[in-house]
């Protein structure tokens, strides 16, 4: 539980960080850059120091998940209007920052619950928020990225204690088998 509270002060560290530099656009996107890295850290971390090994795993390939489509996607979309950032430049189309941000958030909340989840998705809305306000992202690629990177979670993360109904039918049965990992 110290740690759940470590991660939450380093979370309202960060969101005080950010509103108190929000004149400087330079220090602002450094520090949504900084929480962008020390998400999966947290994520990772958390699985780690959980000693839960498919929580590990399910980090990977919720990252990897993340990461395949939105090289898959960017190029895609690139040649569109959707491509062109508030500044002038491409690759605006999901935004990657907010994709990778949620995808980690989502791991958490997905695999840990409310507790762990919900700072990770104030630290992913905030940088969000950041890509925004810096004119590197219109709010359609934010909401987009961060669709994608949740979306990722929800197809490879289960939650750690999960209960599970599976019916078994039997030549002469029928029955329900229940399954819950503590």
């Amino acid at each position: 539980m110290n740690r759940l509270y470590s991660f939450a002060i380093l979370a309202m560290f960060v969101l005080h960080a950010g509103t108190a530099a929000a004149a400087d656009s330079r220090k602002l996107q450094t520090q949504g850059d900084i929480v962008t890295i020390l998400l999966p850290l947290a994520a990772f971390g958390t699985a780690y120091f959980k000693d839960d090994s498919e929580g590990e795993k399910q980090w990977l390939r919720d990252t990897v998940l993340h990461e395949v489509l939105y090289t898959v996607l960017v190029p895609i979309f690139n040649q569109t209007s959707l491509g062109k950032r508030p500044n002038g430049d491409s690759n605006s189309f999901p935004s990657g920052h907010a994709g990778f941000a949620f995808a980690q958030a989502g791991f958490l909340q997905e695999r840990y619950g409310w507790w762990y989840g919900a700072p990770a998705m104030v630290l992913a809305a905030t940088v969000s928020y950041i890509r925004v306000d810096i004119d590197k992202h219109h709010w359609r690629d934010v909401i987009a990225g961060g669709a994608l990177g949740y979306g990722s979670a929800m197809l490879t993360v289960t939650p750690q204690k999960a209960t599970q109904l599976a019916p078994i039918i039997g030549p002469d049965w029928m029955g329900i088998r229940y399954e819950r990992s503590f």
